[in-house]
């Protein structure tokens, strides 16, 4: 029986939501429109327009909120009347290698509704992620199906953003980093330990809840954001999460041993070690 695909975002964040407990792990997140803009720029410095479909962070933006003390410094506001002379904030686009600041919600709508064209977008509210040697990291969970049909969380890995980028995945720039190594700058050991440990619960938890509704599920990888105040927040679930980090990155081959085990019980077909590499 073939394993479980969910392609959609926004179909995997409402099962989730319907979860209490995960709940509170989730940002505000809500599918495109200005409406949903308007909402969550009102309530957040930070916003992420990402696709509903898509793998790599290929498409992902953010819109950043610029104080008005600050907005009269940009040359490339998109109307006349300077935001020193308004009085009120603008808006700085970021996407691929550019960045472009707006006057308005609406000028930003109409560049986003471009770039966005016909495709199902979501807002998602920003995480102030935690940084390492001064660049934002986010966290990749996975969890998977044990040969007994439990499932168990494998692993866990930091990946930290390349120079400039906005998305922290390896295709991206981003390099590969040990939980403990990216955690050790803000916490002590036993700090460290309870977040990897409720990590790997949350893992298991969210495999769960998803299973409820998809009952091929297999594996899962999740993206998980820690801010400044050790919150702990779900990005999104990807259902065919890349194993062969835990075998390139970890010295430790019990690792990589386990999660190919798991994988292999449950019939998912692994590259051969001149593909990997």
């Amino acid at each position: 029986m073939a394993i479980q695909r969910v392609a959609s975002k926004w179909a995997k964040t409402k099962i989730l939501l319907q979860n209490k407990g995960i709940a509170a792990y989730i940002p505000t997140t809500r599918r495109y429109s200005i409406e949903a803009l308007r909402e969550l720029l009102a309530a957040h410095t930070v916003v992420y327009i990402k696709p509903d479909r898509g793998t790599y962070g290929i498409g992902v933006m953010s819109v950043e909120i610029v104080p008005p003390e600050k907005s009269s410094e940009n040359s490339d506001l998109q109307d006349s009347q300077s935001i020193a002379e308004s009085a009120s904030p603008s808006y700085r686009l970021r996407y691929e290698q550019k960045k472009e600041t707006f006057s308005s919600i609406e000028a930003l709508h109409k560049t986003l509704k471009s770039l966005i064209n016909k495709r199902e977008y979501l807002a998602q509210q920003g995480i102030d992620l935690l940084r390492f040697e001064g660049r934002p990291f986010d966290l990749r969970v996975l969890t998977q199906k044990t040969p007994t049909g439990q499932w168990a969380t494998t692993g866990i890995i930091g990946r930290v953003a390349a120079k400039n980028k906005i998305v922290t995945n390896h295709h991206s720039g981003g390099i590969v980093k040990h939980f403990k190594t990216l955690m050790s700058e803000h916490m002590n050991a036993e700090e460290i330990e309870n977040i990897r440990q409720e990590l790997k619960i949350l893992g298991v938890n969210v495999a769960a809840q998803l299973q409820k509704s998809y009952p091929r599920l297999k594996e899962i990888g999740l993206d998980v954001a820690i801010d400044s105040r050790w919150n702990i927040w779900i990005l999104e679930v990807n259902t065919r999460p890349a194993l062969f980090p835990f075998k390139k990155f970890f010295k430790d081959p019990s690792i990589y041993n386990t999660v190919r085990k798991y994988a292999q019980a449950y019939g998912r077909k692994l590259p051969d070690a001149k593909k990997a590499r």
